[in-house]
Order: structure tokens, then sequence, then C-alpha cells
């Protein structure tokens, strides 16, 4: 039976997406920016991996970004609601792109979205 054990995102510009994970601690080495693939182990044995969009083009020519939705959807737990609130304004002073500011959600979570450079939706959640 396969195993789940991996994330795959697709980048336009290798540098600006590593620069917004290691935002939220993922190491990455400095000497990677400018490589086309690269991987960070997770905590529980899960990679995250970046491909460029030149790396997909060497074996699916054919390949285009999504459009109208249907892009994935990464997930940060913080420790409680000001972190919540620290990471959301820290990325938006870097750039980042506000999807929903942070707000208590109705199932019991301070909850904020903000995208990341190539438009995949990154949200923050802290237990309230």
């Amino acid at each position: 039976m396969p195993r789940f054990e991996s994330i795959g995102l697709i980048v336009q510009d290798m540098k600006k997406s590593l620069d917004f994970y290691r935002q939220f601690g993922i190491e990455i080495a400095p000497e990677m920016d400018s490589e086309d693939h690269v991987e960070a182990q997770l905590p529980g044995g899960m990679r995250l991996m970046w491909d460029t969009v030149e790396v997909i083009h060497s074996f699916n020519p054919d390949w285009r970004p999504p459009s109208g939705g249907g892009r994935v959807g990464l997930n940060f737990l913080c420790e409680n609601p000001a972190e919540v609130d620290a990471a959301y304004n820290r990325m938006i002073a870097i750039g980042a792109h506000s999807v929903k500011a942070p707000w208590d959600a109705f199932w019991g979570q301070r909850y904020a979205v903000i995208e990341d450079p190539d438009g995949n939706e990154v949200s923050l959640f802290a237990a309230l």
C-alpha cells in the first residue's frame, strides 16, 4: 500500500519561496536558493519539496499552473492566539498577501490565511 510521505510545491522563484517558508522555521540552507529542486525534512518524517517550473517542464512540457482554485493549502499550528497574530503580521510586513486577517473562528481557533509567493494558501491557527 502506498504511504504518503511528502508534499511538493511548484514554484516560479525558488529563492522567494524558500525565504517565505524559512519564516516558519523550516530549515533550508542558503545555498539551496539557486537549485531547481529542494527538499526539507519536516517533523514526523514528512518532506516538503520545491521544484521550479522549468524542472516540471523538463518531464511534462504541457504542465500549466492551475486556474480558478485547486491549489494546495499548508497549515501551521501556532502555540497560542497571540502567535497567530504575530506570525500573520510578520508575514504581511515582508510582503505576503493576506487572504483572511486573524479572527476567532466559530470552530474554536484563532485563524488567519495568507498566500505564499506562488498563490498557495497558508493557514495559521491556534486553539482559543
